[in-house]
């Protein structure tokens, strides 16, 4: 098959563009490969599937070196007629949508950031899927939409109409507007809820990257509401087997759906979401006692109140995911931990300034480009 990946020079992004390629499909990738954290790290990624400098140049495809299936286009989702023109002149039989404006407590800073990318970007992304009759677009949403829900276990199937903060408002808009093309146009697709994804390769500005880097450096880390946080983390591995499961399989309206008792995970419509996650949430102190043992070294910790859009827990139901496609999570966190730090030291060894890039994570200016090409 022939994907399309936005957001392919991301963290996830570039895991599974790496797993369809090494499976034998054909992928054309774009990312507008922004400033929210040091576009080096990105660019490494994109060296590591055998696209070279080239990359940065917008307008400009690149057949990589290393996977004779791959292209790489330097674009933004923004950009409307770049997107058109690409659907234009390629059939895609599948689309992933990961590319988004990422960080919860940026979005509190500079929300106009993530309604550009996250919302008109993906607009626009759907408007080219119905008009190219896509089989199946599925995209990128959050375990941030749960908001102030306090159900736990979360459940695709709780309403979630009380987000904390803007980025999860943008990705519950993405879940509402997928919808509304499922139901008017027939267009198959499936929502994706992640829940705090961690592994190689991963983004600077998640705790864990700097908890690392802190560590290492000898510098304190903040560790909010007295480390008293659950999270959900979920190893890179797992999440990309759940994907490429979800993204092979077209979904169908369900005959059984009733609008007086309307499911939110699905639809008469061709329309899903599940939840990918790890089922199992870790206590923040307790992922930072499993850090420090890969590490081999304790951290200087420094101890906050609860941050303004975070939320106290996250767990993942995932009963659906596994009834549908025999999908559970494998990667215990030490074992997760473990694979992350070893990539993490030779990643930060083999730099002449190791600390660069990790410096500078964290917000920074949206760099976007043209997607229109030859």
């Amino acid at each position: 098959m022939t994907h399309l990946v936005t957001g392919a020079a991301g963290f996830i992004g570039f895991h599974l563009v790496r797993r369809l390629l090494e499976r034998g499909d054909d992928v054309v990738g774009i990312d507008s490969i922004n400033g929210y954290y040091d576009p080096a790290l990105k660019f490494d990624r994109l060296a590591e599937l055998g696209i070279g400098a080239e990359a940065a140049e917008p307008n400009r495809p690149c057949a990589s070196s290393r996977y004779r299936g791959f292209t790489f286009l330097r674009c933004s989702l923004e950009d409307r007629a770049g997107l058109e023109d690409l659907f234009g002149r390629m059939r895609f039989d599948r689309v992933c949508s990961l590319a988004a404006q990422a960080g919860v407590r940026y979005s509190i800073e500079n929300p106009r950031a993530y309604v550009e990318s996250n919302v008109l970007g993906f607009l626009n992304v759907l408007e080219c899927c119905r008009s190219a009759k896509t089989p199946h677009l599925a995209f990128a949403s959050s375990s941030s939409v749960y908001g102030l829900n306090a159900t736990r276990p979360f459940s695709e199937h709780a309403g979630v109409d009380h987000p904390v903060s803007m980025y999860a408002a943008t990705k519950r808009a993405d879940e509402l507007m997928a919808h509304v093309y499922s139901h008017l146009y027939a267009l198959p697709t499936t929502g994706l809820r992640f829940f705090t994804v961690y592994g190689p390769w991963g983004r600077p500005d998640m705790a864990y990257f700097r908890f690392a880097r802190a560590i290492l450096s000898g510098e304190p880390i903040d560790v909010y509401n007295d480390g008293n946080l659950l999270r959900d983390f979920t190893y890179i591995d797992d999440i990309v087997e759940g994907i490429v499961r979800i993204i092979d399989r077209i979904p169908a309206g369900d005959p059984a759906w009733r609008t007086e008792r309307p499911d939110p995970a699905s639809s008469s419509a061709p329309f899903r979401i599940y939840n990918i996650g790890n089922n199992r949430p870790e206590r923040i102190l307790d992922f930072i006692r499993e850090l420090e043992t890969a590490l081999g070294r304790e951290a200087v910790k420094r101890f906050l109140p609860m941050q303004p859009g975070d939320v106290y827990a996250t767990e993942a139901d995932v009963a659906d995911l596994e009834r549908d496609f025999g999908w559970k999570p494998t990667t215990r966190l030490a074992e997760g931990l473990r694979l992350f730090t070893a990539w993490f030291r030779e990643y930060r060894d083999r730099e002449q300034d190791p600390d660069a890039y990790f410096r500078s994570a964290g917000p920074g200016p949206r760099t976007g480009a043209s997607c229109t090409g030859p």
